[in-house]
């Protein structure tokens, strides 16, 4: 069995996102565009399948045996971020078997808008949008929106067929994320293919060299709002609520 690199560590990259904004194809698409400069290997997770993986697979993008498999049998969400324990026996089998690697590309099963990985999983993550889910998504926000490392605006070729325009789709997500990396992505566009494959291998570099560090992007920020009630003469009273995201307490 070959010893790990003395002076290199795997780079874990998490592709998250609803179903059906292709984050497969975008794994497809950078196994591709690497394979040939970096020693690569994939994570799929399904609920109670291995379809994503056998997508891969069958894709040609790797050898068939640095692509895994983890069946969560309960909400995606739970196995990226909740209790990551297959998902690290699989990173860690798949670093064992094929070091060294230089990037495990680490798919969530597709999940809601509010899914994130644990930054004890992975070194930075990508959250995924496409074009068909809606032009106003982008701009609603959630944790993956806002504060992953980057946001792909996925399928930007379709806009056209959904009556989206994609640049304001882009425009408001930048806005949300507050200047955070947002590429709108197509695999008929090189610009954006070129714009994502030089950001992971920019995020490959920052992890060599010590200047990446895992950002949790958490779970919803507390809010408030007010609203405005008429009560007789009391026509002005402001009622304020704070909420909490589920499971934490003010």
């Amino acid at each position: 069995m070959p010893e790990p690199h003395p002076t290199r560590r795997t780079l874990r990259l998490g592709v998250c996102g609803p179903v059906g904004t292709g984050k497969s194809s975008l794994i497809a698409l950078l196994c591709r565009e690497l394979s040939a400069e970096l020693e690569i290997a994939v994570v799929t997770n399904d609920i109670y399948t291995d379809e994503d993986a056998r997508f891969l697979r069958a894709a040609g993008v790797l050898d068939p045996a640095r692509i895994e498999a983890v069946e969560t049998g309960a909400c995606p969400h739970t196995a990226i971020r909740d209790d990551i324990t297959a998902n690290l026996i699989a990173v860690e089998d798949l670093e064992e078997r094929f070091a060294p690697l230089d990037l495990v590309l680490i798919e969530s099963g597709g999940d809601n808008l509010t899914a994130t990985f644990s930054p004890a999983l992975v070194d930075a993550q990508v959250f995924v949008l496409d074009v068909a889910g809606g032009g106003d998504v982008a701009r609603k926000g959630g944790p993956g929106i806002e504060r992953a490392d980057l946001l792909v605006v996925n399928k930007t070729d379709l806009a056209p067929y959904v009556s989206v325009d994609h640049e304001q789709m882009v425009a408001d997500a930048s806005l949300a994320r507050d200047g955070r990396v947002v590429i709108g992505l197509s695999r008929s566009d090189r610009a954006s293919v070129n714009r994502l494959v030089t950001w992971v291998r920019g995020q490959l570099h920052r992890q060599r060299t010590g200047t990446l560090v895992p950002a949790d992007p958490g779970p919803m920020a507390r809010h408030s709002h007010s609203h405005s009630h008429d009560h007789g003469d009391d026509r002005h009273l402001t009622e304020h609520h704070d909420h909490l995201p589920l499971g934490t307490t003010s």
